[in-house]
């Protein structure tokens, strides 16, 4: 019995540093080099994708809950391939109607692997701020009558 209670608190220790996060309209638990199938993803493979809408985080130290995103923190992703998942069958009946349709699904899926879990100072903020200036500084136009 002491072994398994031995092998159970080494497993936990190997996750010291996990992320809750969402994406595809889903939440994930991400683990650093550790692949998941998520939703299809225009990237190709061998992209780097960086998550922001992370939920939690969890260090060695400290857990840190978003409200409801945590500020500054990412999650990179690098694409390993696309693939489909299995087929699910759809079998549709109106009873005493004799209409009857089969129809097949299959999720089209993009299989990533995390690459790192971070939280630190990132400056998209003033990109966001030329923005605005931009769309501000435009003065409308009067149409001449001559």
């Amino acid at each position: 019995m002491t072994n398994s209670k031995n092998s159970s608190n080494n497993s936990s220790e190997s996750n010291e540093l996990y992320a809750i996060a969402e994406t595809s309209g889903q939440q994930f638990w991400f683990e650093v080099d550790r692949y998941y199938d998520i939703d299809r993803l225009n990237a190709k493979e061998k992209d780097k994708i960086i998550l922001e809408k992370v939920l939690l985080l969890k260090d060695k130290d400290s857990i840190t809950v978003g409200k409801p995103y945590v500020k500054d923190a990412k999650i990179e992703l690098e694409v390993v391939s696309h693939k489909r998942d299995k087929k699910i069958l759809v079998y549709k009946m109106r009873p005493k109607k004799k209409t009857r349709r089969k129809m097949g699904h299959r999720q089209e899926l993009t299989r990533v692997m995390v690459k790192s879990i971070s939280i630190g100072k990132s400056a998209p903020k003033s990109s966001s701020k030329k923005e605005t200036v931009k769309k501000e500084s435009k003065p409308k136009s009067e149409k001449s009558t001559t």
